[in-house]
C-alpha cells in the first residue's frame, strides 16, 4: 500500500480506538458502497503502524481481481497460512468479506487462535444477522460507517462554512471520493449514477437474484421522490398499478428489504410517545445520501422540506441515535431521538414565517409532556433562542453544533 495522506474521521476512529489491539473482538465496518470504509481501515493500518513498526499487517480486498481466487473460507485461511511470516501476533483487514463464502467459519477459527487482530467490512446490514450473530456472538462488535455529515464534508473538501457550502452538501451529498474529482456538476452525477448501479445491479440483482429490474428500478425513484412521506407497500402497489405495473404488497415489501439490506435507503418506523407501542403500518424512508437522490431526481426548491428531514435525520443516525417519527393521538413529530437514555423531540420545517407555522410546529412539541429536550429546525437564518423551552435551531447550525 503507498504512503498516503488520508483525512481522519475522527468520530469512527474514536469508536473504533478502544478495540484496536483486542484480539477476542472481530470488528466490523458496515454501511453503503463507497461513504469510505476501505479509508478507515488504511487509517487503522497506519496507527498501528505508528504503534508498533514491527506489526505484521495482511490486507485482502474482494473488490480487487486479485483477491479473486479467495471465493470461500477455507480458500481464505489457506492463503494466509501461506502468507504470515510473524509467529506473533498479526493484523488481519478484509475489505467486503461477504464476498467470502461462509467468511464467518474463517473468523471464528482465526479469532479462537489468540494471534489475529481482525477487521473487517461489509455493505450488507444482514452480513451478522440471524444465524450469523449467533456462530459469532460476543466476538465482534458492529461500527456503522455513514456518507460524510456536514462538518466532515466542510474538512475534505476545504470549504468554510456559507450559504454556499450547504447548497453543495444538499446537491452532492458526502460521497468522500467527490474531493478526488474535477468540480463539476456533470463528473459529480456520473460517480453516483455508477455507485447507484454498482448498488442495484451488483449488491441486489446479482445478490438476492431479482428478476423484475425495471420494477427495482421505478421502486428507486419512487421511494427518491417520497423521502419523508408515509409509505406501505399497498400505496406503492397502487401507485405501480396506476403505471400499469402489477406487483402485489408482499413483493414490494421484499424489494424494500432489499433496498434497506444494501443501506441504500433506511427505514424509519412509528411511535408512540409517552408508550411502548411500535406502529407496523406507515412507515418513512430516507436516502444514506443525498446526492444519490439528486442523481434519480434533480433538487428543486420545493422538495426543500423533505431535503431537510433527511438531512436531519442522516445527522442524527451518524451520531448513534435511535430514530423514529413520534405519534401522540392525530398528531406528529418528525423525529424522536433515542440515545442511551438520552431522548430529543425535533420538529423539521422550512420556513417559520407566521403565526400559524410557529403554532403549528411549536404547539405540537409544547403538547408533549415530559421534560425532554425539543426543538425546531428550520432555514431561518436568524433561528435561536426558545418559545416557551423549545429550543429553535437553523439548520446549520444544527448540523455543525449538535453533538459535534
Amino acid at each position: 500500500m503507498n504512503k498516503k495522506e488520508y483525512i481522519y474521521r475522527a468520530a469512527y476512529y474514536k469508536q473504533i480506538e478502544p478495540y484496536i489491539g483486542d484480539n477476542k473482538l472481530i470488528k466490523v465496518l458496515i454501511g453503503q458502497r463507497r461513504v469510505g470504509k476501505s479509508y478507515i481501515l488504511f487509517q487503522l493500518m497506519e496507527e498501528i503502524k505508528k504503534r508498533n513498526p514491527a506489526m505484521e499487517i495482511l490486507y485482502i480486498n474482494k473488490e480487487d481481481y486479485a483477491f479473486d481466487f479467495i471465493k470461500t473460507y477455507s480458500d481464505l485461511i489457506a492463503y494466509l497460512k501461506l502468507k504470515k511470516k510473524s509467529k506473533g501476533n498479526t493484523c488481519l483487514f478484509i475489505d467486503e468479506v461477504q464476498d467470502i463464502q461462509s467468511f464467518e467459519k474463517a473468523l471464528r477459527s482465526l479469532q479462537a487462535s489468540g494471534i489475529y487482530d481482525i477487521y473487517c467490512t461489509g455493505s450488507n446490514a444482514s452480513l451478522l444477522s440471524g444465524e450469523l450473530a449467533t456462530y459469532l456472538a460476543g466476538r465482534y462488535i458492529q461500527i456503522r460507517i455513514y456518507s460524510l455529515t456536514y462538518p466532515e464534508f466542510l474538512q475534505f473538501h476545504k470549504l468554510k462554512e456559507s450559504a454556499e457550502s450547504f447548497q453543495k452538501y444538499i446537491k452532492f451529498g458526502g460521497m468522500p471520493h467527490l474531493i478526488n474529482l474535477r468540480n463539476e456538476e456533470r463528473i459529480y452525477y456520473e460517480y453516483l449514477r455508477n455507485i447507484i448501479d454498482s448498488i442495484v445491479l451488483r449488491d441486489v440483482v446479482s445478490r438476492f437474484k431479482v428478476r423484475n429490474v425495471g420494477f427495482l428500478q421505478d421502486l428507486i425513484h419512487f421511494l427518491a421522490d417520497n423521502i419523508g412521506s408515509i409509505v406501505s407497500a399497498k400505496r406503492i402497489s397502487d401507485y405501480l398499478k396506476s403505471q400499469k405495473i402489477n406487483l402485489l404488497p408482499k413483493s414490494v415489501l421484499e424489494y424494500l428489504y432489499y433496498l434497506e439490506t444494501v443501506f441504500f435507503v433506511e427505514k424509519v418506523k412509528r411511535t408512540e410517545i409517552g408508550g411502548r407501542k411500535i406502529f407496523e403500518i406507515g412507515d418513512k424512508f430516507y436516502f444514506e445520501d443525498l446526492g444519490m437522490r439528486h442523481t434519480l431526481i434533480p433538487f428543486q426548491q420545493k422538495d426543500i422540506h423533505k431535503v431537510l428531514e433527511n438531512l436531519v435525520y442522516h445527522h442524527l443516525r451518524s451520531k448513534q441515535f435511535d430514530v423514529f417519527i413520534g405519534k401522540q393521538g392525530d398528531r406528529e413529530i418528525d423525529f424522536v431521538a433515542e440515545r442511551n437514555g438520552e431522548k430529543y423531540y425535533i420538529q423539521v420545517a422550512y420556513l417559520i414565517p407566521d403565526e400559524k407555522t410557529h403554532e403549528r410546529e411549536f404547539g405540537n412539541l409544547l403538547k408533549i409532556g415530559d421534560n425532554f429536550p425539543k426543538m425546531v429546525v428550520s432555514m431561518d437564518e436568524l433561528a435561536g433562542g426558545q418559545h416557551k423551552g423549545i429550543e429553535h435551531w437553523s439548520i446549520r447550525k444544527f448540523l455543525t453544533q449538535f453533538e459535534n
